[in-house]
């Protein structure tokens, strides 16, 4: 069970309040979200251009939920969608350190019932923001692709599924019999943690299973490839399936 709440910006990062106070400055409604599950605190964001603005639930990558998660949100806030943008590791809880993310997203693929009850008080605060759940698409980034295949594969009632270069591999004991709504993945070709062994390998599952799907992929786009300002940044490949996203929430959402 979740709890949501208001709080006030002491508790929020430096980054996140600074966006909050630009957002604010520019008209949107942006509140930063305290809110519990299993009896912790967990700090998400929540922006809207309108009420009942179609709704997309976005779930970050290994380094939490970061200024990276809050510039796409603010992205697609500008082009008519209401978004929350979950954390599904702790208020606070921004590891910096490789060993430190792979702790916190080891935890949560080890305890997938755990993993599924942080998405699932992630939804929960994101409709007590407001946010229309009858009209909503997940999406993710890295681990957060990995969180939405993972929210699909529960059954979740949702009208679409996301996943920006997210782990794509289906755990024992899973399958996508009981998804609802189509899957849609962009993957780089040159990604050397997660091959294209494994996007054949997922589209082969969703066929079998019936589920709606498109699987694109980007030629010379290594892992991570929508980061700015890394080193694995490809221009050509965020720039192309950002618009291919843009078309897809305009063609699964109503207005």
């Amino acid at each position: 069970m979740a709890r949501v709440s208001r709080f006030s910006l002491p508790f929020f990062s430096a980054v996140l309040r600074s966006v909050f106070l630009l957002t604010v400055a520019g008209s949107a409604l942006a509140q930063p979200v305290l809110y519990e599950v299993d009896g912790k605190p967990y700090e998400g964001y929540f922006i809207s251009p309108a009420p009942k603005a179609p709704l997309v639930i976005l779930l970050h990558d290994w380094d939490g939920l970061t200024d990276y998660e809050i510039k796409r949100a603010q992205m697609l806030q500008q082009a008519g969608y209401a978004v929350f943008a979950a954390d599904l590791f702790g208020r606070g809880v921004r590891p910096t350190k490789v060993e430190d993310k792979r702790q916190h997203t080891g935890e949560l693929y080890q305890d997938r019932e755990k993993f599924r009850r942080l998405i699932s008080g992630a939804v929960n605060a994101a409709k007590a923001q407001g946010g229309n759940l009858d009209n909503a698409v997940m999406t993710g980034y890295c681990f957060g692709g990995a969180a939405v295949l993972e929210h699909a594969r529960s059954g979740a009632n949702m009208k679409g599924f996301v996943t920006f270069h997210g782990g794509l591999s289906t755990p024992p004991g899973q399958s996508y019999a009981n998804t609802r709504g189509s899957i849609l993945v962009f993957h780089g070709s040159a990604d050397n943690m997660i091959t294209l062994q494994d996007l054949a390998q997922l589209g082969t599952e969703l066929e079998a299973h019936q589920i709606p799907h498109e699987l694109i992929s980007f030629g010379g786009a290594p892992h991570a490839f929508t980061v700015f300002d890394s080193d694995r940044y490809r221009q050509s490949a965020d720039a192309q399936s950002w618009a291919r996203f843009l078309r897809y929430l305009q063609t699964t959402l109503t207005e």
